[in-house]
């Protein structure tokens, strides 16, 4: 892998006063009136806004205690019923009763239940919520999955999602940017997700504290924006505020059809200033994998296979990696077995929404999952966070294709959480233990 980096001369983390601005600054801008400077804090408007059954009610409960019986723009709001479905405990199910009649008392515009929707981050670009340009806040640290169509995006906790709901504004401190170009041309097992994994063992999980990461895409043939939105997605795993794809044809392919309410998509200038710039030639990389117990404890595969690692569970799903582009990826590498079940003690694999898990069933994806002995569940988050739906045990390694590994992440502090592609999840599900292509 080949990367560069450079300093910005006179670069400083206070206020900027360069004229050649970033994408997020012309976001920004956009906003709240006019042009911003790097470390000014603004008051911009907000484009869409959202929560789900975790923070969603939390959110409910601040603007019911002051009084509040409406939120600003009943369309631009979005709640999402999607950690604890179907409902695991009474716990659960008090917090999905609590965001459903939010969204019925408040007559929220976008609201999915059980069975309607799936996982907040692929429902919202899925379904035509986010266009290049926009601002998106989400009571979700993933919101930045959004940022893949060239918008900002960025989560928040719960009282800031309740002034949103309220104002239909947000605070924000215009953040520095670090330029990221991907170039040249990816190996055949090489997937967007080892891209963002290349790019963690750059930065580690503190190299992008409060700044966005701003990604140009040079590669040969485009990276998919089911890729892009696994590499946005884990910007937060580096410490960013938000990662945004400057917006390209395949953007404008995406939205084309989805997108029904108008939008201006925003590009960086030239000469912009950037805190940190780097470059990483995909045609070097081979697939990645992130050892327990941080997402940029990265290693190549192949360093692995030689230690045999016993795998207790395969997890394919998330806001990181469960469209069905993903869920093609391990159908293919089970048709290259055929007839041979799985031999990991447990390979679960969740849809990120209705219309995935549906084309999984139609395109045969479903019954291949099964008849290798897999268990294929309704869309969640669900094992991701340890919720609910393959919690892992004392001791227990699972390889995942999600997005963080940190202590008791899945389930117990001692379990061990792998994270890689769902092609090497696949092929390590079948082995039953942590392996790569062998080409």
């Amino acid at each position: 892998m080949i990367w560069v980096e450079s300093q910005a001369k006179g670069f400083t983390s206070t206020i900027s006063t360069m004229k050649n601005e970033t994408l997020v600054q012309k976001i920004i801008g956009s906003r709240s009136g006019g042009n911003v400077l790097i470390g000014e804090i603004v008051l911009a408007d907000v484009d869409r806004a959202m929560g789900h059954d975790i923070t969603g009610p939390a959110a409910a409960a601040v603007l019911r205690d002051a009084g509040i019986d409406e939120v600003w723009d009943k369309e631009k709001v979005v709640m999402v019923a999607d950690h604890f479905v179907p409902a695991k405990d009474l716990a659960a199910a008090k917090l999905g009763k609590e965001l459903r009649v939010f969204s019925e008392d408040y007559e929220v515009g976008h609201y999915y239940g059980e069975g309607r929707g799936g996982i907040c981050h692929v429902v919202m670009p899925e379904d035509g919520l986010v266009a290049p340009g926009e601002i998106i806040i989400g009571a979700d640290s993933h919101t930045c999955t959004n940022g893949a169509l060239g918008a900002l995006a960025t989560g928040v906790g719960h009282t800031d999602l309740a002034a949103v709901l309220a104002t239909g504004k947000v605070w924000l401190r215009v953040p520095e940017s670090i330029k990221v170009t991907y170039l040249g041309k990816p190996a055949k097992h090489v997937s967007p997700k080892d891209l963002s994994l290349a790019l963690g063992r750059i930065l580690t999980v503190q190299g992008a504290n409060y700044q966005t990461i701003e990604f140009h895409d040079e590669t040969e043939s485009g990276i998919s924006m089911e890729g892009r939105l696994t590499i946005a997605n884990m910007a937060i795993e580096w410490g960013a505020k938000a990662g945004i794809f400057v917006p390209d044809k395949i953007t404008e392919e995406f939205v084309k059809g989805r997108v029904k309410h108008p939008y201006k998509a925003v590009y960086p200038d030239k000469g912009a200033t950037y805190s940190l710039e780097i470059e990483i030639d995909t045609g070097q990389l081979e697939p990645l994998i992130a050892q327990p117990f941080s997402p940029d404890n990265v290693i190549e595969v192949r360093k692995l296979e030689k230690e045999r690692i016993k795998i207790d569970q395969v997890f394919v799903g998330s806001c990181t990696n469960a469209r069905i582009g993903d869920l093609r990826e391990v159908g293919e590498i089970f048709r290259m077995a055929p007839g041979v079940s799985c031999k990991a003690a447990r390979v679960v694999i969740i849809p990120g929404d209705q219309k995935t898990y549906l084309k999984a069933v139609e395109e045969g994806l479903a019954k291949l999952f099964v008849e290798r002995g897999c268990v294929f569940s309704t869309p969640t988050c669900g094992p991701c966070l340890g919720g609910h739906g393959g919690v892992m045990a004392a001791g227990e390694v699972c390889l995942s294709t999600s997005n963080r590994n940190f202590h008791g992440r899945m389930g117990h502090p001692d379990s061990l959480v792998y994270l890689a592609s769902p092609r090497v999840a696949a092929l390590s599900a079948i082995k039953g233990t942590i392996c790569g292509p062998q080409e």
